[in-house]
């Protein structure tokens, strides 16, 4: 296809009338003299004008087809949700002290991609382990379009090392499953007091900035899909509340979506979340080093810089991976 026609086609499948739409929008919308009263919220409009300011100008400059592949990378981006802010838990499979250590390694790696991205992010929750390690931990990661770029980690995590907790210095394989959330301003999906079932109990441990000794960690069970989210975070009851139904609100939407998607295509069976049975990557530290994604089949032998947040490499291979596949 000529580097023309080409375009044509990725201005269609990008949006991009619809992304200078929204550029106009938001000047619209920032000329307002209480633009900034919400500081929070204004700042992810301004970030998300800037991004779609670059987006645009390297799409009109755009001439060859090298230069069209790259932009090919943002149909991976065009999903509903995929430009908001993003939850990302982490829980230790099965294993004790070996998963738990995994856990945390896991929840490490991702809060310094975060920040190496220039993403705010605070931890919500934190279950400690015994020994050492996490049982699960919540992470909340602001800024525009953290879930679109982490959906992809959706899924089991699997490592291989010498343990460093066995005397006998054997080999282990360790499980952890990462499940990330949207954290949606608007939703489809409307809670119900009595769809849900919510406990309040005491903070402890590192759980979090601000964590205090107060009955004000707060547990919230629906009901019919059996989803449990907590948050220990903030400092009052209300405030975790809400957090943890802005966590419930966002699962409760992947799942709606997956549903429509299933019946939209009339395939039959229930929808495939995050499980143990969706292993993803690969993480071997001995007897040799590598990381492989088992969807892209992108891998590296830089394990240390992975396990420090250089995850952009996979990010852009599993994007790639699901162009490929639409």
């Amino acid at each position: 296809m000529e580097s023309t026609e080409r375009k044509e086609e990725l201005r269609r499948l990008l949006r991009i009338d619809a992304k200078e739409s929204r550029v106009s929008e938001i000047e619209v919308l920032m000329k307002d003299a209480h633009f900034w009263d919400d500081h929070r919220a204004a700042a992810k409009v301004a970030q998300e004008l800037k991004h779609l300011n670059d987006f645009l100008v390297e799409f009109e400059l755009a001439e060859n087809e090298t230069e069209l592949e790259k932009l090919e990378l943002e149909i991976f981006f065009t999903g509903p949700h995929d430009e908001a802010s993003a939850f990302l838990a982490v829980h230790s499979g099965s294993g004790g002290v070996e998963a738990q250590d995994w856990a945390e390694m896991l929840l490490r790696m991702y809060e310094r991609w975060a920040e190496g991205e220039g993403y705010k992010t605070v931890l919500l929750d934190e279950t400690r382990a015994d020994e050492a390690g996490i049982k699960s931990a919540t992470l909340q990661i602001e800024g525009f379009r953290a879930y679109g770029r982490l959906k992809g980690e959706n899924g089991v995590h699997r490592l291989v090392r010498i343990s460093p907790f066995d005397g006998d210095k054997s080999r282990h394989t360790s499980f952890a499953l990462v499940e990330v959330v949207p954290e949606l301003e608007k939703s489809e999906v409307t809670i119900s007091p009595d769809e849900i079932k919510i406990d309040v109990f005491r903070s402890g441990g590192a759980g979090g900035q601000s964590v205090n000794t107060t009955d004000s960690a707060v547990r919230i069970t629906h009901l019919a899909s059996k989803i449990v989210v907590t948050c220990q975070n903030e400092r009052s009851q209300l405030q975790n509340r809400l957090q943890a139904l802005k966590i419930l609100q966002g699962k409760l939407q992947l799942l709606s979506d997956e549903k429509h998607r299933i019946a939209n295509e009339n395939l039959k069976g229930e929808p495939v979340l995050a499980s143990w049975g969706n292993q993803i990557r690969s993480y071997v530290l001995q007897p040799y080093q590598l990381v492989k994604d088992l969807r892209s089949g992108f891998e590296t032998t830089a394990v240390d810089k992975v396990l420090n947040g250089e995850l952009n490499n996979f990010i852009e291979a599993y994007a790639k991976y699901l162009a490929r596949s639409k």
